[in-house]
């Protein structure tokens, strides 16, 4: 039985925002959505979320999560904040206290936390830090039991020396934490109710604080300004990198790599600089993505390449594909094997056959398009008439010369061959040549315009 307590009632000043800090994302997630995660993955039946400033925009942003929330009108504390939860904690369950503002907890030393908990002891998360300014240090006695936690400016100049600083993170006993947090006072330099003053009522009523810590000293990091989210932005993609480069995959400059979502990858795949990935990514075997891509909600088959600042959404590309360079593949596209999408070429909610060639300057947009067929550059079909959409149909092994303008809804059937420039409004019947143009004049002796 697991009930756990989110802090997520700051206004965050330093983030210098109208959005309250936790919703601020790393990796494209509300840094309180992380630690929601990390919450289910321990298997949290109980998950209470105390919320403040921009309470309303927290509310939106994680709706429908099967969450309690629980408002802290004023600011007290983070003992108080914990107080305004305590009606909805069980006494017989483990209670595991966590902030929103602290995006890269573990789930492992959550484990490893809780495993401590009893009915004889409590657990605190600490870390030892070589600069301690502004945290909480933890107090032991001569034989290194946890007796208190002294924050910065309650602290004497001894303590001050002590390297080893509280996180914030503990879990207790339900029963043990109902019984002293409304014992709390506010007589301290902030004038605040302290959550850390539950250590030393702990130790009053003979119940043991055992200490666990952190894989990295990373996790436990909070966010408080733009340079610190900055900073742990690149540490959640440095562990993501390495962890994807241990499985095989190359990437050409980890610190240069983001990945906002899921990415599934296969064999002997190659990533190069400031890619992007979004949403749910699947990559085939032997898939190489060159530089300055951005991939959202895609499926990326076998032995593609895709090449320099592309763009592909909500799109399926299947095996031997080329794409690129600057290619955008919109939402609804899918690309059978073989085919060439090349620079400047654009597409959307089309289905594009076996072999098919855009090889530059194209739009293909609400089309269905067979096997074999090649766009010359400049090409694009006319979906849009101004209120509705409408669908091109082209056959297979269909020639588009360059410059045309296939005007939808119409059909191009299979083997039919479209003269460069023309603008085609009317169906093209199978092996025809069709080419509509406005007829060519010459003059002799043309008086060419001259400037007055």
């Amino acid at each position: 039985m697991l009930d756990i307590v989110i802090l997520a009632a700051g206004k965050g000043t330093r983030m210098r925002s109208n959005k309250p800090k936790v919703l601020h994302p790393i990796a494209g997630k509300p840094f309180v959505s992380h630690v929601i995660d990390r919450s289910r993955e321990i298997n949290a039946d109980n998950i209470n979320v105390v919320v403040g400033f921009g309470a309303e925009q927290v509310y939106e942003e994680l709706d429908g999560q099967g969450l309690n929330f629980v408002e802290q009108i004023e600011q007290l504390g983070t003992g108080h904040a914990v107080q305004q939860a305590l009606p909805f904690i069980r006494e017989e369950a483990a209670v595991l206290i966590l902030y929103g503002d602290v995006p890269l907890i573990e789930s492992d030393t959550l484990r490893q936390l809780l495993s401590v908990v009893s009915e004889t002891s409590m657990g605190l998360l600490t870390v030892t830090l070589a600069n301690p300014l502004g945290y909480g240090r933890i107090v032991r006695n001569r034989i290194g039991s946890i007796e208190a936690i002294v924050e910065q400016k309650d602290a004497s100049k001894e303590q001050l020396e002590i390297n080893e600083i509280n996180t914030g993170v503990m879990a207790l006993k339900g029963k043990h934490l109902i019984k002293w947090l409304p014992q709390l006072s506010n007589n301290n330099a902030q004038g605040e109710y302290y959550l850390t003053d539950i250590i030393e009522m702990a130790v009053a009523d003979g119940i043991e604080v055992r200490a666990a810590h952190p894989h990295h000293e990373a996790e436990v990091m909070g966010v408080n300004n733009r340079k610190q989210q900055a900073e742990l932005e690149r540490i959640y993609q440095a562990r993501i990198a390495e962890k994807m480069m241990a499985d095989g995959v190359s990437i050409i400059d980890p610190r240069r790599f983001d990945l906002r979502g899921s990415l599934t990858t296969g064999h002997d795949c190659l990533i190069d600089i400031n890619c992007v990935f979004e949403g749910v990514v699947i990559l085939g075997n032997n898939v190489t993505i060159g530089p300055n891509c951005v991939i959202r909600d895609s499926v990326i088959a076998s032995n593609t390449i895709i090449k320099a600042n592309s763009i592909i959404e909500g799109s399926k590309v299947s095996d031997g594909c080329v794409v690129g360079p600057f290619a955008r593949l919109r939402p609804g596209t899918e690309l059978l094997e073989n085919v060439n999408v090349g620079n400047f070429v654009e597409t959307k909610n089309s289905t594009i056959g076996k072999n098919t060639k855009a090889n530059h300057l194209s739009y293909i947009g609400d089309s269905k398009v067979g096997e074999g067929v090649n766009f010359g550059a400049g090409c694009i079909t006319c979906n849009y008439d101004g209120a509705e959409k409408h669908q091109t149909n082209i056959g297979d092994d269909v020639f588009i010369g360059s410059n045309s303008a296939l005007v939808a809804p119409i059909t191009i059937a299979t083997g039919a061959t479209i003269g460069a420039g023309s603008v085609i409004t009317k169906g093209v019947e199978q092996g025809q040549l069709a080419i509509n143009r406005a007829r060519q004049e010459n003059h002799d002796n043309w008086d060419r315009p001259r400037k007055k």
